[in-house]
């Protein structure tokens, strides 16, 4: 769940939750594992840093390579440092096990990571069985979402996408919380950029990486798509605007994040809540600040961010000069084609965490408080007599004012400068995050809802059903098709144009997917759009 920067969402948010270039001729690309008794070779890959053997993965077409660093350890006197190279290691690293996730700042408390810890930058590369170095096959980085401050790449397996689309899929850990997002200038004025937004590194790291070794995987360093899902679709807006990521990647897709929605902190709002999660921590002294933070226990950290989280990454300094919904809108931005969507109704996952059994007068009455002279009309688009109940009501507003419009105005944005395409997820029966259910509530479509349907995910409440495999695979093919050409062609599946002046937009549902130009007005966006901006 991505902390939000617009409207009453984002209480909700908070509340629910280089080295060497590729080896040369000297080294291949690529070497044959001696084949173990009785069974098949496994598959090495030759990196910049070393060999590593991962496997086959059994029932599928498809190979595994886990647990790879792409960074040194963050940790001792690296913590709250730019990523460092990984260090070389001699012979064949095994590299069939996942790494921890990074310290989780606010656990969910809905399938967290069992195995966490500082020292956690690292990847898992998964690839087509026939892939071989040099196939030059399409990439899909992978960032997880989590407010900034909780999840883990190791929960989004790639398997069934790199064998159903032919692509090499990575998926990334990457610092949270304080550790990842810190605009203390005590930190921020030890590295050139004079930035804290250490996570925010951690990615384009990953994405170098990706660039000198993904060749020896099978994969093409000349054609990557970075993909994220709300607070990575977040990372993917910020990777949007910096300028030290040109050219690390071809293709964006940004899911349930919209880049007008996820705005950046100024250095100055970033300085301050550094410095009150700072004193939380025990470190006031400004002498000692940097040392005290380097010194203080994981626990520590955690503990003190509880009233102080992350803002995410900021804006104004080196490495993000500048906000990115306002780097795209003034043209200067890494262009590149554009897929974006969210899901049908977001916040249902919100409200029914925060808010289950909100009756309707508290429903009249939140509104009310929320919307100052706008809350009688807001409760006329909204009667809860329209909706069946106050927290369907609640989902609506909030979903329409903060994800839908916004991912509707950030496109619009975008389709006026690159080949922009625009999709909803819409499916009625769809599961949930796992432990998120709560009797009684209608969930699906909410925040998250599309996961299950693009990667082997593991924090989904049920399996899929045969007709939600079916859409699955429609989705995956549609993702991967973009990732291979720059645009979402599949042959036998109905054709996504690029959303252009007629603002179209694909609805993926196990029905009938489908083309229209209904979005806008189905989420009331010009009424949004007239309201003045939210505080806060």
């Amino acid at each position: 769940m991505t902390r939000a920067r617009t409207g009453g969402v984002r209480s909700l948010l908070a509340a629910a939750c280089a080295v060497a270039a590729l080896l040369t001729s000297a080294l291949p690309a690529a070497a044959a594992a001696k084949a173990p008794p009785g069974g098949s070779p496994r598959p090495q890959a030759a990196l910049a840093q070393g060999v590593v053997r991962g496997r086959a993965v059994e029932g599928s077409g498809a190979q595994e390579f886990l647990g790879v660093p792409y960074a040194a350890p963050p940790v001792g006197d690296a913590r709250l440092r730019p990523p460092q190279e990984p260090r070389p290691w001699a012979g064949v690293r095994e590299a069939v096990r996942q790494a921890p996730a990074c310290l989780q700042f606010s656990p969910f408390g809905l399938s967290d990571p069992a195995a966490v810890s500082e020292d956690c930058l690292y990847l898992d590369v998964y690839r087509p069985a026939t892939a071989r170095a040099g196939a030059r096959l399409p990439v899909i980085v992978w960032l997880h979402g989590g407010a900034y401050s909780q999840g883990t790449g190791t929960q989004f397996g790639g398997r069934t996408m790199a064998e159903l689309t032919g692509s090499v899929v990575v998926s990334i850990n990457y610092r949270l919380g304080q550790l990842g997002y810190l605009g203390l200038p005590e930190i921020t004025g030890q590295n050139p950029q004079r930035s804290g937004s250490f996570g925010l590194m951690d990615q384009m790291a990953a994405l170098r990486w990706t660039r000198r070794n993904i060749a020896a995987f099978g994969g093409n360093p000349g054609n990557v798509t970075v993909s994220g899902q709300s607070a990575g679709s977040g990372s993917v807006c910020a990777l949007l605007a910096a300028p030290s990521a040109a050219g690390l990647f071809h293709r964006a897709v940004l899911q349930s994040g919209p880049c007008t929605l996820l705005r950046t902190p100024d250095g100055a709002r970033a300085e301050s809540e550094a410095r009150t999660f700072a004193a939380g921590a025990g470190c006031t002294d400004a002498a000692a600040l940097a040392a005290c933070l380097r010194a203080a226990s994981g626990t520590a950290l955690v503990e003190a961010a509880r009233t102080v989280p992350t803002s995410g990454p900021a804006s104004g300094d080196g490495l993000l000069p500048v906000d990115p919904a306002t780097a795209i809108g003034s043209g200067h931005w890494n262009k590149v084609p554009v897929m974006i969507g969210s899901t049908r109704s977001e916040a249902r996952l919100f409200v029914a965490l925060t808010q289950p059994h909100l009756t309707q007068e508290q429903y009249t009455a939140q509104v009310l408080a929320g919307y100052g002279a706008a809350g009688p009309e807001v409760l006329a688009r909204y009667p809860v007599s329209a909706y069946g109940s106050p927290y369907l009501a609640l989902s609506a507003v909030t979903t329409d004012s903060t994800f839908a419009c916004q991912t509707a105005w950030t496109a619009q944005l975008l389709a006026a400068q690159v080949p922009t395409y625009v999709y909803e997820f819409d499916d009625p029966d769809s599961p949930t995050l796992r432990g998120a259910q709560v009797p009684g509530l209608d969930e699906s479509n909410a925040h998250s809802a599309e996961l299950a349907y693009l990667h082997d995910f593991t924090m989904g409440d049920r399996p899929l059903t045969a007709s939600q495999v079916a859409l699955a695979t429609r989705m995956k093919r549609y993702w991967g098709a973009f990732a291979r050409y720059g645009t979402p062609v599949v042959p036998g599946q109905t054709a996504w144009p690029a959303a252009g002046s007629g603002a179209t937009v694909l609805t993926l549902s196990p029905t009938a997917t489908r083309t229209g130009t209904s979005f806008a007005s189905d989420h009331q966006c010009a009424f949004w759009r007239s309201q003045p901006p939210r505080p806060v």
